[in-house]
């Protein structure tokens, strides 16, 4: 980890898993892509992130893989969970966002990338534990409920 960087940087992980813009600022740090994870499409993308979801997971992944080739070492990879702005402007957990986020860090580690913090790796765990349930509690979750 380099000097400056806090340790909600993750720089130690070539996978790091954070929440909302605020986390993809600090996840940002040395990463090579910032993957935002916005399932039902709710939050605007950050300036310099890359839009992607659930049912994208494979094509980002082999993306990365790619680019990590084509680079010849380590490709830093950064997977935002958009997570809901509420009201007031404070961050609302989503699960639909983070069974999307787990689903490409599981991505990712299936084409070999699997250098995962605790953050992305529990991320990753929460969506292979619920692989089979993922679009009923997508589309049964808070957020999907409020968008009807």
């Amino acid at each position: 980890m380099s000097d400056t960087a806090s340790p909600r940087s993750q720089t130690n992980y070539q996978v790091r898993f954070e929440w909302g813009a605020a986390g993809a600022s600090h996840v940002a740090v040395e990463a090579d892509v910032v993957a935002w994870v916005d399932e039902l499409g709710a939050e605007p993308v950050p300036a310099g992130a890359r839009a992607t979801r659930l049912a994208e997971a494979e094509e980002f992944a082999r993306w990365c893989l790619a680019k990590q080739e084509e680079l010849g070492g380590r490709f830093r990879i950064a997977v935002v969970a958009a997570g809901a702005t509420q009201d007031d402007g404070s961050l609302r957990f989503a699960v639909e966002d983070l069974l999307g986020a787990g689903a490409v860090i599981d991505a990712i580690a299936e084409v070999g990338i699997d250098h995962q913090s605790p953050e992305a790796a529990a991320a990753a765990a929460a969506y292979t534990g619920l692989r089979r349930a993922t679009t009923h509690l997508v589309n049964a979750s808070v957020s999907a409920r409020e968008l009807r």
